[in-house]
């Protein structure tokens, strides 16, 4: 009975050991699914930061690849900037040192251009990157050319950028450019050269700088003679040389006209006419003729002017020229009136009339009426003078001239005038029964009556 109670005590002891070990064990145990579902979202992550790092390097690398330092400068620094940089990296300095000059040039005239001026108003040279790409090009590829000694193709990107540079507001640019192809001393006789001096001539005289331009043809022709050169369209430069000679030679007259001086006048023109017979142009030697023929007029000169008229008018007709043939009978008429043939005058004067018809030449027809209107009413036949102006009238109103339509009503109205008074004071002069008889009937009349010229009665005519 005394060793029971022992017994359950370490019966029980033994299961207390066993449920303290048991609680002890559980709380130092880790929870390794737990753990372990932590440990890959972390490496997930970090798998994905890497790879978004990744992402961003080779964004940047791509950038850093597209966008070279030279690029970024484009971006950064102005078009004269960036091509003033290119040109010296590429070692053309002095073309950098001429560009440089010209944009100077132009931002002085600018600032001395009064405010508002078209030359404030245009764009800057400097930021114009077409014109600057251009200059940049050929300066340096002249500049290339003249390392090596090739004068004529340093001339000829020269004209080229002279040529370039056509537009109006671009005329100080294109001249200064034609001036540094053809005023070179090596390279100055070659044929882009001879080219520039026949563009400067034409500038020129657009200009009304006739002793320059005349300075700059004569240039032109002498050096195209002795080379036999075409231009940059295919033509002889020597012909195109006399047609710039013949033109400035023209203008050059009529200042001497002007001026009274004859003997000059027919001088200047005469070379003229020289040129454009030599120029194998019928149009040009036609004109020249014309021109010859009206200096000797003025003169007095009829008969070498009727001479020069004929020639125009040969050539003229060959080219079916109706106009030219007009100008030519007009002045033609002038010159045989002036020698008091009116019959022949007449005759002319009809001839002109008929070629303006038969060409639809619409105004210059009503401007011939004109003129052959004159010629019957200087010679008192009102009548057929009348008859010339209201064709003349007629057209004027079909084309809608109010100048030539207003002349003519002038002219219709002096003429019936001067035929009215011829017979008014005849008829007051007559008193007979007739003749008071047709005055009543005209003042009864009158305002009822049109311009009509088909009655053959005199009192129609009142």
């Amino acid at each position: 009975m005394t060793e029971f109670p022992s017994q359950l005590c370490l019966t029980d002891k033994v299961k207390m050991d066993s449920a303290v070990t048991r609680r002890r064990s559980g709380p130092f145990l880790p929870d390794i699914t737990t753990n372990s579902v932590r440990w890959r979202r972390s490496s997930q992550n970090r798998t994905r930061l890497e790879q978004e790092s990744l992402q961003a390097r080779s964004v940047s690398n791509k950038w850093a690849q597209i966008f070279s330092k030279e690029e970024i400068a484009q971006f950064r620094n102005s078009v004269k900037q960036n091509i003033c940089v290119q040109m010296l990296q590429e070692g053309y300095h002095r073309s950098f040192s001429e560009l440089s000059f010209l944009l100077q040039s132009e931002r002085d005239r600018r600032a001395a251009a009064e405010p508002g001026s078209a030359l404030r108003l245009q764009t800057p040279l400097e930021e114009q990157q077409d014109k600057l790409e251009t200059m940049r090009q050929h300066l340096s590829r002249a500049e290339q050319a003249e390392r090596i000694g090739s004068w004529s193709v340093v001339c000829e990107h020269r004209l080229v950028l002279g040529q370039y540079f056509s537009a109006p507001e671009d005329l100080l640019l294109s001249l200064y450019f034609y001036h540094s192809c053809a005023d070179r001393e090596q390279g100055g006789r070659s044929r882009p050269a001879t080219e520039a001096r026949a563009c400067m001539a034409e500038l020129y005289l657009q200009q009304g700088d006739l002793e320059e331009a005349r300075h700059q043809a004569e240039l032109c022709l002498k050096q195209a003679e002795d080379g036999g050169w075409l231009d940059s369209t295919g033509r002889p430069l020597r012909l195109r040389g006399r047609q710039a000679l013949w033109r400035i030679y023209n203008q050059l007259a009529e200042v001497s006209l002007d001026a009274a001086n004859y003997s000059e006048a027919l001088e200047l023109l005469h070379k003229g006419h020289s040129m454009a017979t030599e120029s194998e142009d019928k149009q040009i030697e036609g004109e020249a003729a014309y021109r010859l023929g009206l200096a000797y007029q003025r003169t007095g000169d009829h008969d070498t002017a009727k001479k020069l008229f004929n020639t125009c008018m040969q050539i003229c007709g060959t080219l079916q020229d109706a106009d030219g043939l007009g100008k030519a009978y007009k002045a033609m008429a002038k010159s045989i009136e002036s020698e008091g043939n009116i019959n022949e005058t007449i005759q002319c004067l009809q001839k002109l009339v008929d070629i303006m018809r038969s060409n639809g030449l619409q105004p210059k027809m009503a401007e011939s009426c004109l003129c052959l209107g004159n010629i019957y009413f200087t010679t008192a036949q009102y009548r057929r003078a009348c008859e010339c102006f209201l064709q003349s009238y007629d057209v004027a109103c079909n084309i809608g001239n109010m100048a030539l339509l207003q002349k003519a009503q002038v002219s219709v109205g002096s003429a019936r005038a001067h035929s009215l008074i011829r017979t008014y004071a005849a008829d007051v002069a007559s008193a007979s029964p007739t003749a008071l008889q047709r005055l009543m009937t005209w003042k009864n009349t009158r305002g009822h009556q049109d311009l009509s010229l088909d009655s053959t009665d005199p009192a129609a005519w009142y």
